[in-house]
């Protein structure tokens, strides 16, 4: 790789975070998914201790992430 190479996919990279932020701050909005609080994410609060582990929310932003990295990298 050359050094223009790896500078156009960190361009790529940041794009592609800044419209998942985008994406994600709109549909928080307008009452879409909420991640982070979707049923199966683990949540366990006491008096002075709070657990949270998004499960549910990790693999279905993993199953997103997959599947538009295989439209736009297919072969």
């Amino acid at each position: 790789m050359q050094t223009g190479d790896i500078a156009r996919f960190l361009i790529y990279a940041g794009l592609i975070i800044a419209a998942a932020g985008a994406v994600m701050l709109l549909l928080s909005k307008f009452g879409g998914i909420n991640l982070g609080k979707l049923p199966g994410d683990i949540s366990i609060r006491r008096e002075n201790f709070s657990f949270h582990f998004p499960i549910v929310s990790s693999i279905v932003i993993s199953i997103v992430i997959t599947v538009i990295l295989n439209l736009f990298f297919r072969k």
